[in-house]
């Protein structure tokens, strides 16, 4: 079975190299964070929003572990506000929308704040650049977070960028992700 996890991967790995400018737009526990960070390697860079302080500290524990170049920039705050911290184009976004793993489950990304930010992830994106985003449509938010993200990037010019659904067909509440690239 296709692993969704691995499939980010394999899609971000066709356009960031190393020296590159990542996103992780929610931090989370810093596993996404941790594969931007040593995939730009030392002179690339990473920033990496959440709005919780646990993730943060989860996050920053998990990359000096992990052996990360200290290429990185952990902001708390929302990703709604990446234009006050990014100012460069970036070459791949990742959004994994929903909840914080083994957090308040009540804490979720929220479509006010969500739409703005992938609004603001296309318009930083670098040619050939990707943006991957995770949606969880087994819980409320999510499902309508969801059907959000899918309207806006439907309404978005083919010949701006190229959004593609990746969706388990016979689970309706399986998590799936967008990519959306733009052109080299």
């Amino acid at each position: 079975m296709i692993d969704l996890l691995e499939l980010h991967k394999y899609f971000i790995l066709k356009h960031l190299r190393p020296g590159d400018v990542a996103v992780d737009f929610t931090m989370g526990n810093g596993h996404d964070t941790e594969f931007l960070s040593k995939t730009v390697g030392p002179e690339g860079f990473v920033y990496a929003f959440d709005i919780q302080e646990q993730a943060l500290s989860s996050t920053q524990e998990h990359l000096v572990k992990a052996g990360c170049p200290d290429n990185y920039q952990l902001i708390l705050d929302s990703h709604s506000n990446v234009k006050k911290y990014v100012d460069v184009p970036f070459k791949a976004g990742m959004f994994n929308l929903g909840w914080l793993p083994g957090g308040d489950k009540s804490i979720t990304t929220l479509r006010e704040t969500t739409l703005p930010a992938i609004r603001d992830a296309i318009s930083l994106m670098d040619k050939d650049a990707i943006l991957n985003i995770a949606v969880y449509p087994g819980h409320k938010e999510g499902d309508a977070e969801g059907q959000m993200i899918l309207d806006y990037l439907a309404g978005i010019s083919r010949h701006r960028v190229c959004a593609t659904l990746v969706k388990i067909v016979n689970s309706p509440t399986s998590p799936f992700f967008i990519v959306v690239e733009t052109k080299p």
